[in-house]
């Protein structure tokens, strides 16, 4: 502060004294609520970003696994397992994480996944055969457990007229998936594959895990530097029977389907759709992952807008709507179709899963406030299951039938079935609503 600014602060500080307590209470509130916002922007993009990295590490494999398929020489449904075991991984803990971040702290909790998907992602690229590979993808499948910490992370931390757009904002992180869809092909082509620095980092595709390793890492750190010190514990206290109760209810497992037509179709296509254009259209690996990435890209950037949706007309509309237009999407999609067509199809699938995840999601902070990591570890531990069986359901179904497009005949028929129990939701409502009159 200069010389001249001196006797100004001197006179304000001295008015403030001089005047009545009272006078500084909305002062200080101001200030409580700039402190609150700064900090939940703290949370927001923190999350935001590691889960980025870490969906792109958990998804790595549907890129990574066509090199590695040519160098350790197995068939197309042993490539979709070792695409499945990562995505199993990131599918059985959710509800656990989701109750440490409510009871101990979604920082903490953050912090712990972002090292382990560190390290198991370093042992990635020192794999030397098909076993080593497949366990190592299961270990650093634990990354895609993020989704329900930072759900309830940003749940904690933001009020209820905000946690669509929040949450739906933070969920745009898929858009990690297609990160290694445009970086990997480029890497695996620009670093030799006897590596760099000296043979320091692992060349070829080996390089991309050991990148993912260490920005892991460096994001472990950052949250644990910036993130607020003082964290919010929704659960802390609470008996583990008190946490789970929620879970008893049918309306739980409704939205985990609602939520496995959305984001475990969402997986299983990020991973399967590079192979299918190379397969049907015969095109090489760098075309094939560039036109995945329209998909991901309106799957995943549309979330903020599905949230916001949700927060201004209610999840039960923008899901209506949503399956009623990837019904029709998924409908066309079972027809032989040429390139260009087929990507715009899947792009538009794609939008209908990003504006869906996030109605879906918002339903759970408005009917369980308290419980939304038990809830969303739940519902996003199912769907991801969805995700870990259909790449393999996929690669059996092309061999039985003879026919690719047959990966499509389980998104249609899931998002059918998840219309009609919807569909009779609103029926029943409605019959309520009219008898309460």
């Amino acid at each position: 502060m200069s010389s001249s600014e001196l006797p100004c602060a001197a006179s304000a500080q001295t008015l403030g004294n001089a005047l009545p307590l009272e006078s500084n209470l909305p002062a200080s509130v101001d200030l409580a609520q700039a402190i609150e916002r700064t900090n939940r922007t703290k949370v927001l993009w923190l999350s935001f970003t590691g889960f980025t990295l870490s969906f792109a590490a958990w998804l790595m494999f549907g890129v990574l696994g066509i090199p590695i398929q040519k160098e350790f020489q197995f068939n197309d449904v042993s490539l979709a397992w070792l695409s499945a075991i990562a995505i199993l991984n990131g599918a059985l803990w959710r509800l656990p994480f989701g109750m440490l971040a409510d009871r101990l702290g979604g920082k903490r909790t953050f912090i712990g996944l972002l090292l382990f998907a560190s390290v198991s992602s370093f042992l990635v690229a020192t794999a030397q055969n098909y076993g080593q590979l497949m366990f190592f993808a299961f270990l650093v499948g634990l990354g895609g457990n993020s989704f329900s910490v930072g759900s309830a992370w940003n749940a904690a931390w933001f009020p209820p007229k905000q946690q669509g757009f929040a949450m739906g904002l933070f969920g745009a992180g898929n858009v990690g998936a297609s990160v290694t869809k445009l970086i990997g092909p480029v890497l695996i082509g620009l670093v030799p594959a006897a590596g760099v620095l000296g043979g320091w980092a692992p060349g070829g595709w080996r390089f991309v895990p050991f990148l993912y390793g260490g920005l892991l890492f460096l994001m472990a750190i950052a949250v644990a530097v910036i993130a607020p010190a003082t964290d919010k514990k929704p659960s802390a206290g609470r008996s583990l029977k008190a946490m789970l109760a929620p879970l008893r209810g049918i309306r739980v497992w409704r939205f985990s389907l609602y939520y496995t037509v959305t984001f475990g179709t969402f997986v299983a296509m990020s991973v399967s759709l590079p192979k299918y254009f190379i397969s049907v259209y015969h095109l090489p690996l760098a075309k094939a992952a560039l036109l995945t990435t329209p998909f991901i890209f309106a799957a995943s950037l549309l979330r903020p807008f599905g949230g916001w949706l949700s927060d201004r007309f209610g999840p039960r509309k923008v899901t209506y709507g949503v399956f009623l237009a990837g019904s029709l999407v998924s409908l066309l999609l079972l027809l032989p179709m040429d390139v260009t067509v087929f990507t715009i199809c899947v792009t538009l699938l794609g939008i209908t899963q990003g504006c869906g995840t996030a109605a879906t999601i918002k339903y759970v902070p408005e009917y369980y406030p308290k419980d939304v990591g038990v809830v969303v570890g739940l519902v996003g531990s199912l769907a991801a299951l969805g995700g870990f069986a259909m790449p393999p359901l996929f690669a059996y179904l092309k061999e039985w039938t003879g026919q690719p497009q047959s990966m499509f005949w389980v998104v249609f028929g899931l998002t059918v079935i998840s219309l009609i129990w919807l569909h009779c939701v609103v029926l029943r409502i409605r019959r309520q609503e009219q008898q309460s009159i």
